[in-house]
């Protein structure tokens, strides 16, 4: 992909105003946050333009804070072939490696997972 330098700070705002009416794909094209992908088509950054502008204008952003990926939500549903799928936010956050076993206990209206090695002292919500 080639890279083209975006404007920031006051040189960004200024080639705003200088744009006036453009659309927001030719606004972001003319203030450098776009690419040239390897089979020649352009791409346009609008995340990154956007964040640009709001930090031209002094709207600070925590950079610690987690910006990729999904973030989980605490619910499930079940699948058309009815299979219940957890995913990987959660097998990441209890530190769950591949081949771990799981004995499933149902309840009336729960399921929960109990390491085949670990104990189910844990109280029923």
């Amino acid at each position: 992909m080639t890279s083209i330098t975006p404007l920031t700070g006051k040189a960004l705002l200024s080639r705003l105003k200088e744009l006036g009416n453009a659309s927001r794909s030719e606004t972001a094209k003319a203030c450098g946050y776009y690419s040239i992908t390897k089979t020649g088509r352009e791409r346009i950054n609008f995340t990154a333009f956007y964040e640009a502008l709001l930090a031209s204008k002094g709207v600070a952003f925590d950079e610690a804070a987690p910006r990729k990926g999904r973030h989980p939500s605490y619910t499930v549903r079940v699948q058309s072939n009815g299979n219940l799928l957890i995913g990987s936010a959660y097998t990441k956050q209890l530190n769950l490696q591949v081949g771990d076993e799981f004995e499933i206990k149902l309840g009336r209206r729960q399921i929960r997972l109990v390491p085949v090695n670990g104990s189910d002292d844990e109280s029923e919500e």
